[in-house]
């Protein structure tokens, strides 16, 4: 993943291009020597048949548009990628809830968006690290409106963990003790933009989501 700047993207927009024209040129380039060639030996008392030369033709002008054709396609796709690059730049700094199945604990806290209570009267949040070991689990009830959970960062023994991305689970419960699903975010402050193959990313701290996994961006 490579995080982007505008002299980064223009860099590897340049990269990209000069990559794809020098592999078609080649072709091109080739196909025009053989031509050349076969002409140049022909047998002046046997020349090629027309209709073969024709065929041949037809071929050099399909090389020469696909050139094109590949060309426009490839800055079509840099001028669109560069585009949401820019567009995403008013976000950095914004909190953003997104979909995930980690949250992000920035500056020692971490934040959920939980809905309203409904079937579900409470929700057991449970954050593991990256060997799987439980970090922190609790139950915490749902309100009459969604509502924000914050995290202190502090693990079951009352110790700080590092900043980054942690697996995260949140289960719903009923007045009547059975689990049920919920539907929940994690908010985050975005830090970065970036190009993971091809794909325009965003980050908030150490989670790296796709743009469709943004839920809503906080004024």
């Amino acid at each position: 993943m490579t995080t982007v700047t505008s002299s980064t993207a223009s860099a590897a927009s340049a990269a990209t291009t000069g990559t794809t024209k020098s592999t078609i040129m080649g072709d091109f380039n080739t196909f025009l020597t053989m031509l050349t060639t076969q002409l140049k030996n022909q047998d002046p008392s046997t020349p090629m048949d027309s209709n073969q030369l024709t065929q041949q033709l037809v071929q050099f002008a399909g090389i020469e548009q696909q050139m094109a054709a590949n060309q426009t396609l490839t800055s079509l796709l840099d001028l669109q990628q560069a585009s949401q690059v820019t567009a995403s730049a008013p976000l950095l700094g914004k909190e953003i809830e997104v979909q995930s199945t980690s949250l992000t604990v920035q500056d020692g806290t971490a934040k959920l968006a939980l809905p309203a209570a409904g079937t579900a009267t409470s929700a057991t949040i449970t954050v593991t690290g990256s060997t799987g070991a439980t970090l922190y689990t609790g139950s915490v009830p749902l309100e009459k409106d969604a509502s924000t959970w914050t995290w202190d960062g502090k693990d079951t023994n009352g110790s700080q963990v590092a900043d980054g991305a942690y697996k995260v689970s949140v289960t719903g419960v009923t007045s009547s003790g059975s689990t049920t699903s919920v539907d929940y975010a994690v908010i985050g402050r975005a830090t970065s933009v970036a190009v993971d193959d091809g794909d325009v990313t965003l980050s908030l701290g150490d989670l790296t989501v796709d743009y469709s996994a943004i839920r809503r961006i906080s004024s």
